[in-house]
């Protein structure tokens, strides 16, 4: 077939990479098994299970390299090897680029790996993501980034979508084959030389797939790109756009060459392809016999495919010295948290769950709560005062459950984070700060929509002082509740274990607040949590600040026969607390912000650089 042939998308001569495997194997352990070994120096309990055995494989530039075989048989396995996604340290054998040791850290940041699940933020338009992109991954002002995303949506075919929104599942959006380009040309924008595709044409139909494939073609044809990537069942069109095949059976290579070649060991092997069988499919059926075959006696049938690879050793480019120079980042720390603050803005306000569902629900509460406890803080006696108790004890329920709405986006995010960082995007530390920062005025703006109309409405102390106390208690606490929600969600698997977890330790921390049970009667052992809880020192910022100052010394609380019998200053000694922690607890509170950010930076440096 005729294959539509482009100019590059970038000028200048690139360094080519040549990919060789020489008798790569890889197992699986169990995480039990991995630690008697290596503290006890074990044996281990069952025997490992071998998912590559004794590869040898290559992959060279200007050609793409299908990885087939059945289901099971080490596809994806062998792709994360090459790509540098398996540490080295848990394979056996050498993975070789130019014919030297490969060095992880700087491949992964020269190629491009593109995941067989598309991972992109669903509300931004195909433009936004690649744009967005681009910014990150390549020095340089953001003309020369849009200059490139311009010519990269001419190259994938995607000008006529460029300002629709990639949408998710049955939301409206782009088409599965659109999509699938676009997660391309994500990891495209830097020009790779070398480019990693898991499953490019699952999930399509013919037509789209072929478009894909079609598409990966002129990119070898054109840029002489290394390109690997793994295949189930492709059609004979596909199959045919293929320059090498690498068919892998229970965890071995049974044949590494191109399309010709395997039909030769086919016939060689005494079989006979049906008509309207493509080769990749019978080879697959009849596997088994070529698993047996002589690999001398192969080599000796077949001279020409053995001088054809040493031909492409003989045109090797090795690999330069810059392995060794420090790993360094296309962005500044600054340039890199302004570009996710502004990916991070577009993103919450199209989402309307958190956005305007946000909004709504804190003006909504704020109105329905200042109705129903409508000027109970101008009234006096013991009803009167336990019932404003109970409004701040109710309001930091409110506060502190309502965000954890935010769990599905973070969780989303987290998949795409380490995704980027894995290439070097970007560093972790530039997400959690941008993350902060674009938080602060959002959360600002629900908290004095929530405390605007409840404050005045239940006639809480009647100044602007307090007011603006009352708001800023308001803000750190959601705040605390986002930070909180933030950390956990690096740290769960999925929504439903985040929802229980957080939802369990939310209760927890109501528990011991001393609302319910005081300091002095909470048992020894459980003392910790109450200095841990997040309803503790909000929930005592209310107080004082109500009951608090010189206003306290003359607000009468509870008459009898005419005499005051308790007055606010009265009552915080009762509950032991002074006019000095209103400052203090805001500290610790901001502590506890401070802290789950950080705790969440660790979680997600762990996770992201764990396999580095």
């Amino acid at each position: 077939m005729e294959l539509p042939v482009k100019a590059p998308v970038s000028g200048g001569q690139k360094t080519s990479y040549r990919l060789e495997t020489k008798n790569l194997s890889y197992k699986l352990c169990s995480k039990l098994d991995e630690l008697d070994f290596i503290y006890c120096g074990g044996t281990p309990r069952r025997a490992p299970k071998f998912i590559l055995r004794d590869v040898n494989c290559a992959a060279s530039p200007g050609e793409i390299t299908a990885i087939a075989g059945p289901s099971g048989a080490g596809k994806t396995t062998l792709l994360e090897i090459l790509a540098g996604k398996i540490p080295s340290c848990k394979v056996s054998g050498q993975v070789l680029v130019n014919s030297q040791p490969m060095n992880a850290k700087h491949f992964r940041r020269l190629s491009g790996f593109v995941t067989q699940d598309d991972s992109l933020f669903p509300l931004l338009t195909v433009k936004e993501t690649l744009l967005y992109s681009a910014l990150l991954r390549l020095p340089g002002r953001r003309k020369e980034a849009a200059s490139r995303v311009r010519r990269l949506l001419k190259e994938l075919g995607l000008e006529h979508v460029s300002d629709s929104r990639i949408g998710e599942g049955s939301d409206w959006g782009i088409s599965g084959g659109e999509r699938r380009r676009v997660s391309i040309g994500v990891d495209l924008v830097h020009d790779p030389a070398v480019v990693f595709i898991d499953e490019p044409t699952s999930g399509l139909d013919s037509a789209s797939a072929l478009h894909v494939a079609t598409l990966l073609k002129s990119m070898v044809l054109n840029q002489g790109k290394t390109i690997v990537l793994t295949i189930h069942q492709p059609s004979f069109r596909i199959l045919e756009l293929f320059d090498r095949l690498v068919l892998l059976s229970n965890g071995y290579a049974v044949h590494d060459g191109s399309l010709h070649f395997l039909e030769e060991r086919l016939r060689f092997s005494g079989h006979q392809i049906p008509l309207h069988v493509n080769v990749l499919e019978f080879s697959i059926d009849v596997i088994e016999s070529l698993s047996k075959q002589n690999s001398v006696s192969l080599n000796n049938q077949c001279p020409h495919e053995i001088r054809h690879n040493e031909g492409h050793i003989a045109r090797t480019l090795y690999f330069n010295n810059h392995q060794e120079k420090p790993l360094c980042y296309p962005n500044s720390i600054l340039e890199e948290v302004s570009i996710l603050g502004q990916r991070f803005c577009s993103n919450i306000f199209r989402t309307k769950q958190l956005f305007a569902a946000r909004v709504i629900q804190a003006l909504v509460a704020g109105l329905i709560l200042g109705t129903i406890f409508l000027n109970v803080g101008k009234k006096t006696g013991q009803v009167a005062l336990q019932t404003r108790i109970g409004f701040f004890a109710f309001s930091l329920t409110f506060l502190l459950s309502s965000s954890t709405e935010g769990l599905p986006i973070f969780l989303q995010e987290r998949r795409i984070l380490m995704r980027e960082t894995s290439r070097g995007a970007y560093r972790v530390s530039s997400y959690v700060l941008s993350n902060t920062l674009i938080f602060l005025p959002f959360l600002l703006m629900v908290a004095l929509l929530y405390s605007t109309p409840v404050y005045w409405l239940v006639g809480l102390r009647m100044s602007i002082y307090g007011f603006l106390y009352f708001s800023l208690v308001v803000w750190m606490v959601i705040l605390m509740s986002n930070s909180f929600v933030a950390c956990f969600s690096a740290l769960v698997p999925n929504f439903i274990m985040g929802t229980s977890v957080i939802s369990g330790l939310m209760g927890s921390f109501f528990l011991f607040s001393g609302y319910f049970i005081t300091k002095s009667k909470i048992p020894s052992y459980w003392v910790f949590m109450h200095y841990l809880s997040l309803f503790k020192y909000p929930f005592e910022c209310f107080l004082i600040n109500e009951y608090g100052g010189e206003q306290g010394n003359e607000r009468c609380l509870v008459y009898d026969k005419g005499r005051c019998n308790l007055y606010g200053s009265g009552f915080l000694r009762q509950q032991g607390l002074k006019d000095s922690q209103k400052w203090s607890n805001l500290a610790v509170m901001l502590g506890f912000i401070i802290g789950y950010r950080v705790l969440c930076f660790v979680i997600l440096w762990f996770r992201c650089y764990r396999r580095r």
